[in-house]
């Protein structure tokens, strides 16, 4: 998600926001948020909201103190007026929401990293939703090279082979560079993969050369390591084509930090948060909206 795109969106939440300066505390309503996390029905929205209310419990975190039902007062036309259910909720309630959520809509992605954080600074978030694109891409790249090996395995190739296959893929996208010397040149110690150390970039290109193989196994029904390895090949240099069009060699971009410590500091700020967020404040019975 590029800078404007963030920017154009923390407008519209930080426009929602409501403070009660006795208490310290910022909170959203479920109605004026819903459409801004991409929902078009109350009645959807408010099976996310119970899906977080839940987390909440599991977690043995007061459900009271970040959810809380509250009766509106609307106008509904020549002065008539009628009661409406909404729900107060603090940052951690709306964090809690926005992960029940579908991370593919960009504003679920975007409110994830917006109320998992305490500041609104945008290039806080804008950190936290690279953070949160390159997880997903590092789930993808795992989910596909695990469909790989199940594929091979079934047409005669065992995990050694897996392993060989794959690493000619890497030496065909690196320029020649096998999976060992770029784990020397990016200090990846051990026997740690290879793409916990990878740019979203890579990441990325790494996971669609081995979906054109996978699909490619599938279709054409391809046996053996010979001919998968050549398949495997093919697609990680075509990719690497693609790539070198717009200016791009993989094997000089540099390391990303280690996805693990990322997302274990991401599980330290998400533990904090339902702390430094406060307790929901008092609301009047049948308060006007």
């Amino acid at each position: 998600m590029n800078k404007k795109r963030v920017g154009q969106i923390k407008e519209q939440f930080d426009r929602v926001i409501h403070s009660d300066e006795d208490n310290h505390i910022e909170f959203w309503f479920a109605r004026e948020l819903m459409s801004l996390l991409g929902y078009e029905r109350w009645e959807n929205f408010e099976k996310a909201i119970f899906r977080a209310m839940e987390s909440c419990e599991t977690s043995g975190i007061g459900v009271s103190d970040h959810f809380r039902e509250v009766t509106k007062l609307i106008e509904v036309g020549k002065g008539a007026r009628r009661s409406i259910k909404d729900y107060m909720l603090t940052r951690y309630a709306c964090y809690l929401i926005a992960q029940n959520g579908d991370p593919k809509k960009e504003e679920i992605a975007f409110a994830q990293s917006y109320f998992s954080i305490q500041t609104r600074k945008q290039e806080l978030i804008e950190e936290r939703i690279a953070l949160i694109e390159r997880t997903e891409a590092r789930g993808r790249l795992r989910e596909s090279e695990k469909r790989l090996s199940q594929n091979i395995y079934e047409r005669g190739v065992d995990d050694s082979g897996f392993g060989r296959i794959r690493s000619k893929g890497d030496r065909a996208l690196f320029g020649g560079h096998t999976t060992q010397e770029m784990k020397t040149r990016l200090g990846v110690k051990g026997t740690r993969p290879l793409a916990d150390f990878l740019p979203t970039l890579t990441i990325a290109a790494k996971n669609l050369a081995t979906e054109m193989t996978n699909y490619n196994v599938e279709e054409k029904d391809l046996q053996g390591e010979g001919a998968i390895t050549s398949e495997h090949v093919q697609n990680n240099l075509s990719v690497r084509e693609m790539l070198g069009q717009r200016g791009i060699k993989p094997e000089e971009l540099p390391p990303s930090e280690d996805i693990q410590k990322l997302e274990r500091r991401v599980k330290s700020q998400e533990k904090k948060l339902a702390a430094q967020t406060g307790k929901l404040p008092d609301w009047p019975a049948d308060k006007d909206d």
